[in-house]
């Protein structure tokens, strides 16, 4: 029979993948709050549920946000991890470290900690794992010292976050890079000082590939885009097809809109039915490129299955540039903002809410003209009405 103090949890470190377990065992070596994590985790699992304690407010001083409050109902048994709460570190835009930085974090970690960190959480923040609550206000000292600052949590504007935008990306539309720091600098109170009726996500992607998954996984998308023809390349095109890529297969019939052309020669594209879908771009990178008169797409209310159930986002406004100072893109921010504080409820996304009062009503408030691009299927229901139509009828006169 193992004499393993942790039978359970040890199970989870067989097969090829990598295991938290393990990591969390190296980290237990040297830090007690990481060997009393598996004790707990090792009781959770024998016990078939989770002994950490549901709520608890924790922080530290100016902040609203920013630390996840995590207690132990097992604080007897296990005292290292009888205050584990989880510190969310606002990660730089495009997760672009230097080593010195990564250094820098781990010894604040290391020195108030568990050691165990997660790069990155699901907003995107770097995570720290297992602070004491007498720790916190040391934590942040540091980290404020240091030039690092908290993370946004609970009912407020999440950390932003983008992708690799133009530092790496030839594809991107728009600086994300950029956008992603300047909208984190402007809504600083947003972010710190929840006082929204839930969380409110920003997600950048420079292109449609959307690498930051952001119709799925933000509140407010800004997906980059361009507006006029894709650039092609004729000559790159023919060596695409000499070296062996069946275009007419590849990439013609999986065009969605069909908007595409190859006589075996010439590769011509009808740009006004194209949606961006950049699936012949991802195919032959070297013979096309998106248009030079690029933006981006604005969308908004995606969430994942809490309160409700999964939505994706939805076209808010089909194209608009993104140039600083961006004031085009936070006064429509603002806007909705300030619908969602006056029509939301406790726990409602926008997404939710935009569901309740109707997209119609939704435009209306703020102010945005509805466009061919919002519709997601074609009507089915022919009992619908228009204001308009009742306008007309009053004007001449009818009943």
């Amino acid at each position: 029979m193992s004499d393993s103090k942790t039978p359970l949890l040890d199970e989870l470190e067989k097969g090829p993948w990598p295991s938290f377990v393990k990591e969390i065992k190296k980290a237990a070596r040297t830090s007690r709050k990481a060997k009393d994590l598996l004790g707990q985790l090792e009781l959770s699992y024998k016990d078939k549920k989770t002994h950490w304690k549901h709520g608890g407010i924790v922080g530290v001083r100016g902040y609203g946000g920013g630390i996840i409050g995590r207690f132990s109902d097992v604080p007897e048994e296990f005292p290292g991890a009888a205050h584990f709460h989880t510190v969310r570190v606002n990660q730089p835009s495009g997760w672009f470290y230097t080593t010195d930085a990564l250094r820098q974090l781990c010894d604040i970690w290391d020195k108030y900690g568990s050691g165990l960190t997660n790069m990155h959480g699901s907003t995107g923040d770097t995570v720290f794992l297992g602070a004491g609550s007498d720790e916190l206000e040391d934590i942040f000292t540091e980290l404020s010292k240091a030039e690092w600052d908290l993370g946004g949590s609970g009912s407020d504007v999440r950390t932003p976050s983008c992708c690799v935008g133009p530092a790496r990306c030839e594809f991107a539309c728009y600086d994300t890079l950029a956008l992603t720091y300047d909208l984190t600098m402007a809504y600083q109170d947003e972010l710190h000082r929840p006082l929204f009726p839930y969380k409110w996500k920003f997600k950048m992607a420079g292109c449609p590939n959307d690498c930051v998954a952001s119709i799925a996984r933000a509140d407010f998308s800004i997906i980059g885009t361009w507006r006029d023809e894709i650039r092609i390349d004729q000559a790159a095109v023919a060596e695409y097809a000499e070296k062996g890529l069946d275009i007419q297969s590849d990439a013609i019939r999986r065009c969605p809109t069909r908007c595409m052309k190859w006589d075996g020669n010439t590769l011509k594209i009808n740009d006004h039915q194209c949606t961006r879908c950049m699936h012949c771009i991802n195919v032959m990178p070297k013979a096309l490129r998106p248009g030079t008169d690029t933006g981006a797409v604005i969308l908004i209310g995606a969430k994942a299955p809490i309160v409700q159930g999964a939505i994706l986002s939805s076209v808010l406004v089909p194209f608009m540039k993104i140039e600083p100072p961006y004031e085009e893109l936070k006064d429509l921010i603002e806007k909705i903002w300030e619908f969602w504080d006056e029509h939301g409820v406790a726990r409602e996304r926008i997404g939710e809410l935009i569901q309740r009062v109707g997209l119609g009503n939704f435009l209306e408030a703020i102010d945005i003209e509805p466009s061919p691009q919002m519709i997601t299927q074609p009507r089915d229901n022919p009992y619908i009405f228009y204001e308009e139509y009742y306008a007309e009828e009053k004007e001449g006169g009818e009943a």
